[in-house]
């Protein structure tokens, strides 16, 4: 008897073991690829209200329909308006769905924004960190998600105008005020550090976050790292992204980035300067932690 439970203990771990290396598993290849293909020159910097912008926007799509990520309604298309300056321009988000197992109406939302700062002075501002880095991040989650389906339903979204005032996460929460969101899991630049560190934000407002990543167990060798939350004289990113209308309105949020280097908003934010090894590791530990929230209901 003794024996018969010493061997089903140890193929109980070995088995939660796998499950564990499956979920974060994900065509590395395709994130790196997708990076390089989004901050080249030919989406001219992404800009919002550009073709670039446009272009960028279609690959998203495309990405998300061979990913079998359906629409949130009938498109993926979210249009709002929003004034820069005194001129009214228009921004689009585009909303993705994978539907929870046990959950279908409580949401967490993942995020990452598509715009950048397209270009300036003849120079195209490519953004391969900031934030083609987090875009791609949404597929290799589609990836996972869509053959490990989640127990709460997903909502992927890629946001727009979030360079001039983060302005397609604020529309998207009010549009949203309605439906059950159970938080926010937002990236914006997460391929890039010579530190080897990324940084999570947001877990000093929700005790049920604060467990979570109290416990969690990094499945890489790169750091995670607590902070710039207000708490350690480090720039507060509290409201830095497009996690920031979610804290506003009440909503649990987990802001995952790198430490601003020489190429943030400049035209030298390009994909030969990310650091690959980092960057698959940060989306294993950001997938890893979603898995996490996942087995929660809070």
């Amino acid at each position: 008897m003794k024996f018969i439970i010493i061997a089903l203990s140890t193929f109980f771990f070995m088995a939660l073991s796998h499950a564990q290396k499956e979920a974060i598993q994900f065509n590395e290849a395709n994130l790196l690829d997708h990076v390089e293909v989004l901050s080249s020159d030919a989406f001219e910097g992404r800009e919002t209200g550009t073709s670039g912008n446009e272009k960028a926007r279609a690959y998203i799509v495309e990405q998300f329909q061979k990913l079998n990520v359906k629409p949130f309604k009938d498109s993926y298309n979210q249009t709002f308006e929003y004034k820069r300056g005194e001129v009214v321009k228009t921004g689009i988000n585009l909303v993705g769905y994978i539907k929870g197992t046990q959950y279908p109406k409580k949401y967490v939302v993942i995020s990452a924004h598509h715009d950048h700062l397209g270009k300036k002075q003849g120079k195209i501002f490519n953004g391969a960190d900031d934030n083609a880095s987090g875009i791609s991040a949404l597929f290799s989650f589609a990836e996972v998600l869509t053959k490990n389906p989640p127990k709460h339903s997903v909502i992927l979204v890629a946001f727009d105008a979030e360079e001039y005032g983060i302005n397609g996460s604020s529309y998207f929460v009010e549009a949203m005020k309605d439906k059950s969101i159970m938080m926010n899991l937002n990236m914006d630049m997460i391929s890039r550090s010579s530190k080897d560190e990324l940084y999570v934000v947001g877990t000093r407002y929700s005790e049920p976050l604060t467990s979570i990543m109290g416990s969690f167990e990094n499945p890489t060798n790169t750091k995670l790292l607590e902070g710039h939350d207000g708490t350690d004289n480090k720039d507060d990113w509290t409201y830095a992204s497009d996690h920031g209308p979610f804290h506003k309105a009440g909503i649990p949020f987990l802001y995952f980035g790198n430490e601003d280097h020489e190429a943030y908003h400049k035209p030298d934010d390009d994909f030969e300067a990310i650091t690959p090894k980092f960057y698959v590791n940060a989306v294993k530990i950001i997938i890893t932690v979603f898995k996490a929230i996942d087995r929660t209901d809070f």
